[in-house]
């Protein structure tokens, strides 16, 4: 089924409609992924059509299932990145088989971010990171003007992001995870750009890190940036790193605040402000509860 961004349904050509009913009838069989590069399911996760968000209102788009030999860049040229953060997805995962909201109008969505411009609790401080559960983006503002503005992938329903207000207490470079490995593999999975927001009584971590963005929530509860710098590393795709918006973010925090590549500790950090709702819970029910994403106790600290 293809829907529209609106309350009206989309109307599509003969051959789209015939290529949703084919692709609903083969739910859960294998798409190729372009010519000799694998195999991957189209059933991975929710689709991002499923994923609602307040923004989704002001612009007309259509619900379209990637085919095989589609590719972000094919299908959108230089508005590919326009595209990708609309739907709060990485290129590795907008693979063949899965769906995608795509606008009716690239212009639309030109430079896209569903945050505001001006943000008055955040005028009277230097740097403040806004985090918007319900629209999957983060904002970080500098007196109250948003200097840079990210899709995330937050806690999937089971592992929920904390809301409230946190401060920036700690910063890795090259954190990984003490809990969870890549996929098929031993190797710890990589939390890089990692800026520490939360430990709570349990001491548990919480950060904002690079990670990839499969276009749904889909963390144990920390709040993931695009990396695909780690991504092309450790997965092999995308050949050419482009987005890195945890880097970016980091380097924004830390300023000019020396840094060797350990952990190191951050004193009267930015404020953090997490609010909203998780989006993805109806689309992704059913799931088993997980474990938090990673323990990092820094020398010094009890846990309460």
């Amino acid at each position: 089924m293809l829907s529209s961004g609106g309350a009206s349904r989309a109307v599509f050509t003969a051959r789209a409609f015939c290529d949703a009913l084919i692709a609903l009838v083969l739910c859960g069989v294998p798409f190729l992924l372009g010519e000799g590069e694998g195999v991957v399911w189209a059933t991975e996760g929710p689709s991002p059509c499923a994923i609602h968000y307040p923004s989704d209102h002001r612009l007309p788009w259509q619900c379209r299932r990637l085919q095989r030999g589609e590719t972000l860049e094919k299908l959108f040229g230089q508005r590919w990145v326009d595209v990708a953060r609309f739907n709060r997805i990485d290129r590795r995962h907008a693979q063949p088989g899965r769906e995608i909201k795509v606008p009716t109008r690239l212009d639309d969505v030109a430079g896209f971010t569903p945050l505001p411009h001006w943000y008055p609790i955040g005028a009277q401080e230097e740097k403040l990171i806004l985090v918007d559960l319900t629209e999957q983006f983060l904002g970080a503002y500098e007196r109250g003007r948003l200097r840079w503005s990210f899709p995330i992938a937050s806690g999937e329903p089971e592992n929920d992001t904390p809301a409230g207000e946190f401060r920036i207490t700690a910063a890795h470079r090259a954190h990984r995870s003490c809990l969870y490995t890549i996929e098929k593999t031993d190797v710890p999975y990589p939390m890089h750009y990692a800026l520490r927001f939360h430990v709570n009584k349990e001491g548990v971590g919480y950060w904002i890190h690079g990670r990839d963005l499969p276009g749904f929530p889909a963390s144990h509860g920390c709040v993931g940036l695009y990396d695909e710098r780690m991504q092309s590393d450790y997965y092999g795709r995308p050949a050419l790193p482009v987005l890195e918006d945890a880097k970016t973010l980091y380097e924004w925090v830390l300023g000019d605040l020396p840094d060797a590549g350990t952990l190191l500790p951050v004193a009267d950090g930015p404020r953090v402000l997490i609010q909203g709702q998780n989006p993805g819970r109806r689309a992704a029910a059913g799931r088993s509860p997980k474990k938090p994403e990673t323990i990092e106790i820094l020398p010094g600290e009890s846990i309460n």
